[in-house]
Formats: C-alpha cells, structure tokens, sequence
C-alpha cells in the first residue's frame, strides 16, 4: 500500500493527542512548543494529528518541554 494514503497509526494518534492535551493545559501555542525544540508550528501539528510520527529523541524533548515523564504521553492506551 501506498504510503502516502495510509492512515496514521492508532498509537500516533493517541500520543500525538497528549502532545496536544499537555500543550494546551500549559497555555502553549503550536508556535511555541515549536520554538523550544526547532520545529515549525506545522509540524507540531503533524505530530498532534498522527500524520508524522515522532522519534524518540523528539519524544524526549517534548516531555522535557512540557514537563512530563515520556511515559505520560502513552498513559490511557
């Protein structure tokens, strides 16, 4: 299958929700949590939606900047 139509991944999904749950708890703009690590607001927003997946160095800097453990963005599955 192409992969460019395949649907994202459940688990993309669901971590990529929590990014968006802690971001706005913490009153974060995509703009801002792109800043402190390097991104454009719209990967951020790829990586909230499930479209990108995230690595996990990534994982770890944005639970470093949300101020989460890494685990937090896996809790509920």
């Amino acid at each position: 299958m192409d992969q460019s139509v395949r649907a994202p991944n459940p688990v993309d999904i669901h971590v990529g929700t929590r990014v968006r749950l802690r971001r706005t708890l913490l009153g974060m703009t995509q703009t801002g949590l792109g800043q402190a690590i390097g991104l454009t607001f719209q990967q951020v927003q790829k990586y909230e939606r499930g479209v990108n997946r995230i690595g996990s160095s990534r994982l770890y800097d944005l639970a470093r900047v949300l101020d989460v453990p890494v685990n937090f963005f896996f809790d509920d599955m």
